[in-house]
């Protein structure tokens, strides 16, 4: 497995640049095509019927600004490939909805590219809603690039967080091309310890019994795939998103692996959880996959 064909989403935000800097980066290591994707998005609709009645009169010069931004993402993209002297790149400007062009267009790459939306931005909020649209319903990896991220990457230390979730074994399968690149590869999971006495208590360690087996299981199953990951049984108080970061902030980490929103998405959007922590504090690269 490897990846022969990357795609990266476009637009005129200030994290494009960096975006495809690392995309190329990754076209140039894998040897592989580069797709740079520009959709549209859509116009809104208001809901004022005075504000409407002046939408279908002024819709064409509106889809026309939108498709004009696109056709200058898409042109930037262009340039900034050349200038690299990338081999093997196009790029596509489409009018349709920003996430679901995205997601669908990615069925045709083997990983995407994206940014962590940036909160000072404006249309943070919407930017938000686009990227766990395009994690839930993608059916490739996300390489989710930090917003304040410059220069090239690096895929020397990575870490995977394994919840013994379908997710998680699919991100660390999605992510077997970098991995097998890496120096050191750790496979770490985190609970919050066994306590005393009681039944539930015991049950408990049982469940946790069974998870670090199966851990142990998929680190023989990495190195047939030529993977050497260091298995890491952590115990923490913190949720596990911050456990996370802070163990990729101590261990210098280049790339952090994990599945997206392995819990129900109510839950998370509730009481948060992992998912949602690394896509609003993430210091380092995420390849996620859902």
């Amino acid at each position: 497995m490897t990846y022969r064909t990357v795609m990266v989403a476009l637009d005129g935000s200030p994290a494009c640049s960096a975006r495809v800097d690392v995309a190329i980066g990754l076209a140039k290591d894998f040897d592989a095509h580069l797709i740079g994707l520009a959709p549209t998005g859509l116009v809104e609709a208001p809901s004022e019927p005075e504000a409407a009645a002046v939408l279908v009169e002024s819709g064409p010069s509106a889809w026309a600004l939108l498709m004009e931004a696109a056709e200058a993402a898409a042109t930037a993209f262009r340039q900034h490939c050349v200038a690299s002297r990338l081999s093997s790149f196009e790029a596509v400007a489409e009018q349709a909805s920003v996430a679901n062009c995205i997601a669908e267009r990615a069925h045709c790459a083997d990983l995407l590219v994206m940014s962590q939306p940036d909160p000072d931005q404006p249309g943070h909020r919407q930017d938000r809603i686009v990227l766990e649209q395009v994690l839930m319903h993608s059916a490739r990896p996300v390489l989710v690039v930090p917003y304040t991220h410059q220069g090239p990457l690096h895929w020397q230390r990575m870490l995977i967080g394994w919840d013994d979730s379908r997710e998680s074994v699919r991100a660390m399968t999605d992510a077997l091309p970098l991995l097998r690149r890496a120096q050191k590869v750790m496979l770490a999971t985190w609970h919050r310890g066994q306590g005393e006495g009681g039944a539930e208590w015991a049950e408990a360690g049982r469940g946790l019994e069974r998870s670090l087996q199966r851990m142990h299981s998929m680190r023989q199953w990495l190195a047939f795939q030529g993977v050497e990951a260091q298995p890491q049984d952590l115990v923490t108080t913190l949720p596990v998103g911050e456990a996370m970061l802070s163990a990729a902030a101590d261990l210098s980490t280049d790339l952090i692996v994990m599945g997206a929103y392995s819990h129900p998405r109510w839950t998370e959007m509730l009481f948060g959880g992992a998912s949602n922590t690394l896509l609003d504090a993430m210091t380092v690269p995420v390849l996620m996959s859902h």
